[in-house]
């Protein structure tokens, strides 16, 4: 059984500091790579979504009609009336 000690807390501390720091140099050598691979994904992605929203190409010589939704124009009446009023101090 091992017994606490300043030699097994120094040997501890330096397993954790050589740890922290191959952990920081792997991280430094991988992340451009990782970031590449997840930008190129999501331009895929958003490239995929905007080719499925185009509208669907014309034909020569074919007549396309668009029609524009119905709006009601004016104001709502069902709201009620405004009324102006003036500060009293």
């Amino acid at each position: 059984m091992h017994q606490a000690g300043p030699m097994n807390f120094l040997r501890t501390l330096l397993i954790i500091l050589l740890v922290y720091y191959v952990f920081k140099f792997l991280v430094k050598l991988f992340a451009p790579h990782l970031m590449r691979k997840a930008v190129e994904k999501m331009q895929k992605k958003y490239s995929k979504q905007y080719q499925a929203s185009k509208k669907p190409d014309v034909k020569v010589g074919e007549t396309v009609i668009d029609k524009k939704p119905n709006k009601k124009d004016g104001s709502n009446d069902s709201v009620g009336e405004y009324i102006d009023f003036e500060e009293i101090d």
